[in-house]
């Protein structure tokens, strides 16, 4: 078996995905899926109500490619930012470049948060955020012979998020429902397509510290994802474990996640290891994921890289503010 024929029988795996997003509403508009970029120390990837949670300025650059191995394999590059303004509101923004076989999407989103403090002697905080989306949405059809594609589809749609975040010390919980709207279908009039894109996700975890001189973090964590439009579900099962340096300036983590859906919890659809580091106000992270479906055999797995900046330190003195590093 020549490597030229495994990447032609991934490449028609891929027009196949292709051609379900047009027909059977495997549809990704307005939801790039998350991979580990959340576990980076940037949940504001996952939810607008983490926008200028902490007190400082964040900009975070991320780039993934799934499935190195495999001609025109699903990758991605994103931009995200976000900050304080005023005391205790946050903005933030995100630009992104997907590439998915045969679908090509583009966009962006503008969040706003803002953060209230429910009770300061335990340290309960409540958040609520907003996001704005745009999206341009293509799929190319010039290798997919199918009478019913002669042409590329395309379309722009706009829609928005919403979300909600609960803190209460080291404990958080936050509920976000992505793409209110439904969908522009008048570019997709030749095959049923659904129109319903809405999706659920729950984000919660614990930070676990010895003692306030422990300088050694461990957090658990679990991220739900709910498809409204064929009732899919996954969830993401993540640890990491974080030690602070001496000054308590930087640190480095250590980390595993487990993907699965949530009819087979026995089995991962993809696992791997995590590391990153923070010194200063600079950031780098790197995640690896095996892939444990049918396309484990063509490929050696999928590659994610993120850098990012910290700057303006202190600029909220509220209370509601959340470091990096979890604090007594």
């Amino acid at each position: 078996m020549t490597l030229d024929f495994l990447y032609t029988q991934a490449k028609k795996v891929f027009t196949l995905i292709g051609l379900s997003m047009v027909s059977s509403g495997i549809a990704q508009e307005l939801h790039l899926p998350a991979a580990t970029q959340y576990l980076a120390d940037n949940p504001f990837v996952l939810s607008p109500t983490f926008a200028g949670i902490g007190d400082n300025a964040r900009v975070r650059a991320n780039g993934f490619l799934q499935w190195v191995g495999i001609k025109d394999a699903p990758q991605n590059q994103a931009l995200y930012a976000d900050f304080r303004i005023l005391d205790q509101s946050g903005v933030g923004i995100q630009v992104y470049n997907d590439k998915n076989g045969n679908t090509r999407q583009a966009g962006g989103k503008l969040s706003f948060a803002h953060h209230i403090i429910l009770d300061y002697p335990s340290k309960q905080y409540l958040s609520f955020g907003i996001s704005y989306n745009f999206n341009n949405f293509r799929i190319e059809t010039s290798e997919i012979k199918s009478e019913s594609l002669p042409n590329d589809r395309f379309t722009a749609n706009s829609n928005f998020d919403v979300g909600f975040l609960y803190r209460k010390n080291r404990f958080y919980a936050a509920l976000n429902v992505s793409n209110l709207l439904s969908k522009d279908l008048r570019q997709f009039n030749t095959a049923p397509e659904p129109s319903l894109l809405r999706n659920y996700q729950i984000y919660s975890g614990y930070v676990f510290r010895g003692n306030r001189d422990s300088r050694s973090e461990i957090e658990p964590s679990v991220y739900f994802q709910y498809f409204q439009s064929d009732g899919r579900s996954s969830t993401d099962v993540n640890l990491k474990y974080r030690y602070m340096d001496f000054q308590r300036t930087g640190y480095f983590w250590l980390g595993a996640t487990y993907r699965f859906l949530n009819d087979q919890p026995m089995k991962p659809l993809s696992i791997g290891p995590m590391l990153g580091l923070k010194k200063s106000q600079f950031y780098m992270g790197y995640s690896y994921q095996i892939t444990t479906n049918e396309l484990a055999q063509y490929n050696s797995g999928t590659h994610m890289l993120t850098l990012g900046w910290d700057f303006f330190q202190g600029i909220s003195n509220c209370p509601c503010t959340q470091n990096s590093v979890a604090e007594d």
